[in-house]
């Protein structure tokens, strides 16, 4: 990865060289690989969330929202940017994931899309607790836009985290949920990174060879518990 500061090599298809190993992750990995919870044959309500990868003052980062407080449903909680896709959006050739997750991304954000370069999408995954059929889309923020929440009542906060940061082990923990579901979790920002999120970004630090060594037994405390 590159420092802050550094100007990140174009090496391939206009994406800097640290990034190529994540686009390669995402076009060989297989749904089984990323989680254990797989989409139904038919049902669940779809929908696409951007991961937008930059290239900030402390390196490489990416992209998080924080969910509002006041929210009545995973209040406070991190996250991509997304939501579900529109009837405009379907399209069997894919785009419908891509067009929801950067429409979804400029309304909870006020990022341009025009400045995202899509590179790649993950397989569709499950959250069964909310029967969400979930495509992650990858992008690279080529030319990057001021972001803020456009709406405070849904996003609390925008914030970039470095990747560097993400991989480092002292930020690295395991959650366990008072329904019994564990799995990764994050300690970064200031705030605790865990579920549907944190599996994706645990899945993808693995699956692309940014992972370092980290101790799965230590366990992170969740907002509020």
């Amino acid at each position: 990865m590159k420092s802050g500061g550094e100007l990140a090599v174009i090496v391939r298809d206009g994406l800097p060289d640290w990034l190529l190993p994540v686009r390669e992750a995402a076009e060989s990995v297989l749904p089984e690989q990323l989680s254990r919870f797989l989409p139904p044959p038919e049902g669940g309500r779809h929908s696409a969330v951007l991961l937008l990868f930059g290239e900030g003052e402390a390196g490489p980062d990416l992209l998080l929202t924080e969910r509002s407080h006041a929210l009545r449903s995973h209040a406070g909680q991190v996250s991509f940017p997304g939501g579900t896709l529109d009837s405009v959006d379907g399209d069997p050739q894919g785009a419908g994931p891509v067009a929801a997750a950067l429409r979804e991304a400029e309304e909870e954000t006020g990022l341009d899309p025009s400045g995202v370069q899509v590179f790649a999408t993950l397989p569709a995954l499950y959250i069964p607790v909310s029967d969400f059929v979930v495509t992650p889309v990858l992008g690279w923020w080529r030319r990057e836009s001021p972001v803020a929440p456009v709406d405070p009542g849904e996003t609390g906060a925008v914030f970039r985290v470095p990747l560097a940061v993400l991989a480092d082990p002292a930020h690295r923990g395991r959650f366990r949920h008072p329904s019994g579901f564990a799995g990764p979790a994050f300690e970064v920002a200031g705030r605790v990174v865990w579920g549907f999120t944190a599996g994706v970004i645990d899945r993808l630090l693995h699956h692309s060879g940014l992972e370092l060594p980290w101790d799965t037994s230590r366990i992170v405390a969740l907002p509020g518990s």
